[in-house]
Parts: C-alpha cells; sequence; structure tokens
C-alpha cells in the first residue's frame, strides 16, 4: 500500500544535508503531471526554456542556477515520441553542462519499450538505443512506471528504479467495488505476473484470455481461461494503445457470463481510432493513469477515467533524494 510520508516535511532536512538542494524541471510531454508533482512535493518547477528553432530543432536554456544541485527531469516519450526524446536528451546535456551533481531522468511513460528484444533476423533492439542514449546524455539515474519488461532495467548501466501503479490501482479498486465478487483478469498470457500481484493485493481470484489466431488473416479467436461468470470482471495490463484486444477481450469475458468489465491499464497510449472503440465498446469503464497527457478526446469520453499518480512519483523522488527506499513504498 503507498504510504503517507511526506519527503517534504519528513525529508527536506535530510536532503539539504545529503544532497544540496532538489530542482524539478519539466519537457513538454506532461506539464501537467510535472506541475502536480511539483505540487505535491511542495517545490517550484524550475524555470527552463525548452521551445523549436524555425526547423523544429529542440532548443533547450536552463534559466536557474542548478549547480550542485539533484535535478530530477520529468518528461514521459509519448506520442510524438521522437520530440519528446530529443527534449529529454538535450535538457540532460544541459543540465549536466551546468555542473548539476545528480541527473535523474522521471520517465512516467517509457516509449519503445515494446521493442525490447528482436523479433526478426535484422530487427533492432531499439529499447536498449533509447537506454544507451539517456545514460550518455548524462543520466545519472532512472526512474519510470510500469515498464512494458522488466528486463529493460538491465539495459540501462545506471541505476533504475521500475515503480508500479499497482498499489494507487488497488486503492481505486477497493474504494470501487465489493471486493467478493470481482476476478482480476489478464488480458493475455504474458501479462499473469502483473495480474497476480495485483489479484494478491485485493484478495480476489484470477482469470487469464489466451488469444489465438490458427492462421493470417483470420480474427483472434479469445479463450477465458477461469469461470467468470457471475464476477465484475477487472481487465489489468501496463498499456493500451489500439484498444482492440481490449474491446475483444471484454466482449469474450461478457460472453462466458460475466456481470460487467473494466479496465485498469497503467500507459494509456489510446492512438488512432482507439478512443472511438473504447467509447462504442461493451468496457463499463476504462481506467489509466496521466504518465501519459490524456487527448480532449480522451478527457471527454464518457466510460474513461484518469487516476493520478503524482503522489507515487512525488514520494518516490522524495524518498530517492533523501537517500530512503523506494522498494518499501510497494511492501
Amino acid at each position: 500500500m503507498l504510504k503517507s510520508v511526506s519527503p517534504t516535511s519528513k525529508g527536506e532536512a535530510a536532503i539539504s544535508a545529503k544532497n544540496g538542494s532538489i530542482k524539478l524541471v519539466a519537457g513538454n510531454s506532461n506539464p501537467e503531471l510535472a506541475a502536480q508533482i511539483a505540487a505535491w512535493l511542495k517545490l517550484p518547477l524550475t524555470k527552463a526554456s525548452v521551445r523549436r528553432f524555425a526547423d523544429n530543432e529542440v532548443f533547450v536554456e536552463i534559466l536557474e542556477n542548478v549547480r550542485g544541485s539533484d535535478v530530477y527531469v520529468i518528461q514521459s516519450t509519448s506520442f510524438p515520441a521522437n520530440d519528446h526524446l530529443m527534449e529529454l536528451l538535450i535538457i540532460t546535456d544541459a543540465l549536466r553542462r551546468a555542473s548539476a551533481r545528480r541527473i535523474t531522468a522521471v520517465i512516467p511513460y517509457f516509449g519503445y519499450a515494446r521493442q525490447d528484444r528482436k523479433v526478426g533476423s535484422r530487427a533492432p533492439i531499439s529499447a536498449k538505443l533509447v537506454a544507451n542514449l539517456i545514460t550518455h546524455a548524462g543520466a545519472d539515474r532512472v526512474m519510470t512506471l510500469d515498464l512494458h519488461a522488466a528486463q529493460i532495467q538491465g539495459f540501462f548501466d545506471i541505476p533504475t528504479d521500475n515503480l508500479f501503479a499497482a498499489p494507487v490501482m488497488a486503492r481505486d479498486i477497493k474504494e470501487k467495488f465489493n471486493l467478493s465478487e470481482v476476478m482480476v483478469v489478464s488480458p493475455d498470457v504474458g501479462g499473469v505476473i502483473r495480474a497476480r500481484g495485483l489479484a494478491k493485493r485485493i484478495n480476489a481470484p484470477l482469470a487469464i484470455i489466451d488469444k489465438r489466431r490458427e492462421r493470417a488473416g483470420e480474427s483472434e479467436v479469445m479463450n477465458v481461461i477461469g469461470d467468470v461468470a457471475g464476477y465484475t470482471c477487472v481487465l489489468i495490463d501496463d498499456i493500451v494503445d489500439s484498444g482492440g484486444t481490449l474491446v475483444n477481450a471484454a466482449d469474450a469475458l461478457l460472453a462466458n457470463g460475466a456481470k460487467d468489465v473494466y479496465a485498469y491499464i497503467t500507459h494509456g497510449v489510446l492512438s488512432g481510432g482507439a478512443v472511438a472503440r473504447v467509447t462504442g465498446s461493451k468496457l463499463k469503464e476504462l481506467v489509466i493513469t496521466d504518465s501519459i497527457q490524456p487527448t480532449e478526446a480522451v478527457r471527454k469520453a464518457p466510460n474513461i477515467r484518469l487516476l493520478p499518480i503524482s503522489s507515487l512519483i512525488g514520494e518516490a523522488i522524495g524518498r530517492t533524494a533523501s537517500e530512503e527506499s523506494v522498494s518499501s513504498l510497494f511492501d
């Protein structure tokens, strides 16, 4: 369960003694989340100019003294992924050249995480390339949320904290549902560990959806492993992109007797026609965190709800700055 330790009340003296001043710098990917994290920590965002030249080159200027400071750069590498990644790299380089003592890249959504292995003979491992770029730009530490594949932590040669949204989701589920009627569902076999972890937190049973496409050109067949009849099913995953798998999973669960279907997904990529697909589906509600800044379509969608994660990231930053345990947040 997320513990309510205030880094500003408890850790400020320790921060001052151990690490000098804390500075928070935000790129353009998710200014709302950065402002909420700053408010939670009771720290101002450091003044910085992150803008484009006429040819779309990124230019960064840090407008405050950061010499000797412990700096946290808050920047998701969400759409447009390449622009936001370049902003992160250039901000990091600017801070390194401005003599920041330590630079932590806080990346709530780590783009390119789905390219974590070779899928063909001449395919790249882009997640490793991005890890190299961030390290060589001058980051001393990385903090991220619900990596698509846990092994990506090993792509970095610097300390990497992979935070989990599960405590925030578990708290919300406990407030919204009668837990005796809830069943946690993994939308595919690969997500079983994540779903099992949440099921243990709320003491709920677990079901799995086995997706199969017998041959090219045929639609996927969804086989439900587990008896979901009469349960309120909660689908758990790290990323929702096109929304197709989620919508098909909801249909399969309802066809197998589920009472209602909800989905709790950490990162709402929701590209293309995903929002329309979700709003037109049988999903009762899709709950996503604000790791990616929501579009206007997401904000207006009647069955999509945002779950704030500023307190989770803010507390992790505070604990890192005062050199306390971050993993104990998830005990």
